[in-house]
This record gives C-alpha cells, sequence and structure tokens, in this order.
C-alpha cells in the first residue's frame, strides 16, 4: 500500500479461476496545481455559487434541485436522483480479465486515466504470477468492472513490481480522426525541404525523461503570485511569430544551422533538471518572501 495514499477501490482481480484481492490508487494527481478563489473586487470575500431559476431568477435550494434530460429546447424529462442511482449497475467489486492482447492493439487516444493496481497481502503470490506472466508474454489484459459508479473497461499493463490499470474511453467518447483532418490540404513535401526537417529531427533525438519537463504554465503562475506580492509586475512574453509558407524554407535552413551549432554545446542532464521545477522553484520564492515579511495574501492562492 502506498504511504499516505488512500486506495480509490479495493476489490477482486480474476484470471480464470485465479483471484486475489487488489486495490486501486491514483496514479496522477493535479492536487498540486495552484488554485484560485473567485473575489469580489469591492470587498475582497470569496463569492459563492448560487443557483437560481432562469424565468424567475428566484434562488433555489439544494433540497428543491432535481435533474433533468433536456428533449426539446426548453422541454425536460425529470429524473430524481433515486431513479438514477437505481440505474446504475451492480458493483461485484470484480475486476475480471476478459482477454489478453498484444500492448500496441489498444490506440491511446482511447486512455482515460491511470491507476496503480496492488495487490493485498494475502494475494501477493497469484498477483505476482500474473505480472511476470504478462511481462514474459509481452501482452496486457482487458477486463470490465463498475468503477466510480460506472461500468468500465480496463487495460491493465506490467509496471515495475506492479501492475497499472488504464480505464478506456468508450467507442462513442473518442471523436473521429477522419473528421478531425478532413480539410487539411494534401501536401507531399520532398527535396531539401523534406531533408532539412529529417535532419533537425536526427540532431534533436533524445529519450522521454519526465523529471526533465517543466510545467511552464504553473511556473509562470508561481511567478505571478510571487511578484504580486512583492509589489512587481511581469514582463509581457514575446508573441510567437508563426513561420509564412514562403519563409518556411529559409527558417529550416537556419534552424539546421542551429542544430548543428547546439551540437558542440553541453547537454542539459535530468540531474539539473530534478534541482526543482519553475514552478517549485517560484512557490519557494513566495513562501520565503511572505515568511520574511510577516505578512500573507489575504487570500490564498493555492
Amino acid at each position: 500500500m502506498p504511504s499516505g495514499q488512500r486506495a480509490q477501490w479495493k476489490g477482486f482481480l480474476k484470471f480464470g479461476e485465479v483471484s486475489c484481492g487488489v486495490a486501486l490508487y491514483t496514479a496522477a494527481s493535479t492536487s498540486e496545481r495552484i488554485t484560485f478563489n473567485t473575489i469580489n473586487k469591492a470587498t475582497g470575500n470569496r463569492v459563492n455559487r448560487i443557483f437560481i431559476d432562469s424565468e424567475t431568477e428566484d434562488p433555489v435550494p439544494k433540497e428543491a434541485q432535481t435533474k433533468g434530460f433536456e428533449i426539446e429546447n426548453g422541454q425536460y424529462i425529470i429524473i430524481d436522483p433515486e431513479e438514477i442511482s437505481a440505474a446504475i449497475p451492480e458493483s461485484n467489486k470484480t475486476l475480471e480479465i476478459e482477454a489478453f492482447i498484444p500492448c500496441s492493439d489498444v490506440d491511446d487516444v482511447y486512455f482515460d486515466k491511470p491507476y496503480y493496481l496492488t495487490p493485498d497481502k494475502m494475494g501477493g503470490d497469484a498477483f505476482a504470477a500474473l505480472r511476470d506472466a504478462m511481462k514474459k508474454s509481452m501482452v496486457a489484459a482487458i477486463a470490465r468492472t463498475v468503477l466510480f459508479r460506472r461500468m468500465r473497461t480496463v487495460l491493465i499493463r506490467p509496471h515495475g513490481k506492479g501492475l497499472i490499470a488504464s480505464t478506456l474511453n468508450y467507442d462513442y467518447e473518442v471523436r473521429s480522426s477522419e473528421k478531425a483532418f478532413e480539410e487539411m490540404p494534401k501536401l507531399k513535401i520532398e527535396g531539401e525541404m523534406l531533408d532539412l526537417a529529417k535532419h533537425i529531427i536526427c540532431t534533436k533525438k533524445g529519450e522521454f525523461d519526465p523529471a526533465t519537463f517543466d510545467d511552464r504554465y504553473e511556473a509562470a503562475l508561481a511567478d505571478l503570485v510571487k511578484a504580486k506580492l512583492e509589489g512587481k509586475s511581469l514582463p509581457k512574453p514575446k508573441k510567437v511569430q508563426v513561420s509564412k509558407p514562403n519563409d518556411l524554407l529559409a527558417a529550416l535552413r537556419e534552424s539546421a544551422g542551429m542544430m548543428r551549432a547546439a551540437d558542440d554545446q553541453p547537454k542539459r542532464t535530468a540531474a539539473n533538471a530534478n534541482q526543482g521545477t519553475g514552478r517549485q522553484r517560484a512557490a519557494r520564492g513566495v513562501a520565503s518572501k511572505a515568511a520574511s515579511s510577516g505578512a500573507a495574501p489575504r487570500r490564498k492562492a493555492s
């Protein structure tokens, strides 16, 4: 069990006639992001959300609210929360594996949310047997169960010492790629332009290392909060110049030249990146400034 983490779901993992107790833990979280409250400019007080009737504009208390499905403009079928609860499939708390498939068979556009799948204390042997067999066979597992009040399809893959379970989008939830690209012109790039683009790709090859990725948006928010606390203003960002078709070849040539020059520069290492993200460095500056000044913003930004 991950230290300090609460399981999002507990149940059983079943393959064939073998089953073991398992738990799901959130693998990715947004809880560390900077968040803001909505404030009344005139008073500096936090604003509360109130539901009002769209016609009478009178406030509607929670006990008077229900659900409705719109069939026409302004016409609704009223559905009580109890009816919705009755329609939810019953959960048997079992992730039952229906098939094993090659890991590459699932288009990543279907991936929804990842969860770490861990065994309980009594099911370690069965869990490890499944994990190791899947690793050697280079397969993933398709399973189905009720998760968070919905019937979900889950893709299970070996991951480190355990398994990772990713909920999958249904086919009707995934938009057609043909529609997304239908207005793209049919262009064939060749000759020097293609060679230069390939050269740039070759000189920029690397490895996937998430430790080197900075969340620039979060870092910018932390810088903004720090600047406001110190009574400073941030410089305006430079506008990105989009390459025009007539200038594309010149831009590719310039980029290729820059890539050659960059080959002689020392590479940034993951160790340097792990000194802290831009957001973490800026956030530490905010906290340090607030502590030394003995003052804090009237409302917390995160």
